[in-house]
């Protein structure tokens, strides 16, 4: 099955080093960020099914577990979660030849497992497409502008010239990782080339819309109950400029009983509030407080994250944390706001 109008963006060199890498070393680790996402997931799972049926010996290694909307994928059964046994981790990723590394930019984003991988010995791959990557892995495959590493691994698979080899377990892997980090194909997808390679997984006989049910209509009682508190009482809406913000503290999640996953999305929810173009999502996690940014059209909330909160990422998507208490993380962000006024009142959706 052929494959029309894909760029083979990247370069030739990186190729067949992969090619070789994977022909010479057995023994493959695949592993991507902390709570992993659907991209994250996808690209990694896509890439171990791969690399299964060439007779590799692959492990999947995830530093932590992943929502439960995301376990129908085949072969997420496999992944070892590194936060419940980090000794078999440790001794995986000590014996392993070659580690591909998926959706993250920085080693750090693997949590514990970091020193683990960058001791390790192997041979290091990075695939990704978030900005300013670092240059401790062997070979760099960065590509900001894709909308998804799922797309990358398609795209890497195209040039090694193993289209045929892209089964349904792989093609929906791909097709979920692309969905999840478009919001469904609603941003960062007006590449016509992606429909191109959408058309091609949907002639694996994927079903696109079972998929999309899988991840999207399979949610928690919880989740709406949650939300619902959360857009009635930890909303507050910034006129003046164009912007949003929910919060959740630890004890509003434990009184709703949130698991792993309830949270997903949320951030989206204010940006279909007219006029705001900047949504932010701040919760607090075990022993920090997280945050989630979304902005419409011109606004770079990965710039703002960086700037304000030690974060990172897309221009319309990115994440940052922050070390103290949810009321002073409140009170920094507003401060923040206040900070880019001039750039939030002017931008565009």
């Amino acid at each position: 099955m052929k494959v029309t109008a894909i760029t083979e963006i990247i370069s030739k060199e990186h190729v067949e080093k992969v090619r070789s890498y994977i022909e010479k070393y057995n023994k493959i680790v695949i592993t991507t960020h902390l709570s992993p996402d659907g991209d994250a997931l996808g690209s990694s799972l896509a890439l171990y099914h791969y690399l299964s049926r060439k007779g590799k010996d692959v492990k999947l290694i995830v530093p932590n577990s992943f929502p439960y909307f995301l376990k129908w994928m085949k072969g997420a059964e496999n992944a070892l979660i590194y936060e419940y046994n980090p000794e078999a981790g440790r001794r995986i990723i000590k014996h392993a030849e070659l580690i591909f590394c998926l959706d993250f930019n920085v080693l750090k984003r693997v949590g514990d497992m970091a020193p683990f991988v960058k001791d390790s010995g192997a041979k290091t791959i990075l695939i990704d497409h978030h900005p300013y990557p670092d240059n401790s892995f062997d070979t760099v495959i960065s590509y900001p502008e894709m909308s998804s590493t799922s797309e990358l691994i398609f795209r890497l698979l195209y040039q090694l010239g193993e289209c045929e080899s892209i089964d349904k377990d792989i093609a929906e892997c791909i097709y979920c990782g692309m969905m999840t980090d478009t919001g469904g194909f609603t941003y960062n997808s007006n590449d016509p080339e992606i429909f191109e390679i959408i058309s091609f997984l949907l002639r694996k006989n994927i079903d696109k819309d079972a998929i999309y049910s899988n991840v999207y209509h399979n949610y928690t009682e919880q989740r709406f109950r949650l939300l619902g508190f959360t857009l009635l009482k930890r909303m507050k809406v910034y006129n003046d400029m164009h912007s949003a913000l929910i919060y959740l503290s630890k004890e509003d999640l434990q009184k709703y009983k949130s698991t792993k996953g309830d949270t997903e999305g949320f951030v989206n929810y204010p940006l279909s509030i007219r006029g705001v173009v900047f949504s932010t999502f701040i919760y607090e996690d075990n022993n920090h407080v997280k945050l989630s940014f979304r902005s419409r059209g011109d606004f770079a909330c990965n710039e703002f994250a960086a700037e304000f909160f030690q974060g990172g990422g897309h221009l319309n998507a990115a994440g940052g944390e922050f070390y103290g208490t949810i009321k002073d993380a409140i009170a920094l962000f507003e401060a923040a706001l206040k900070k880019q006024e001039s750039k939030l009142k002017n931008a565009s959706s």
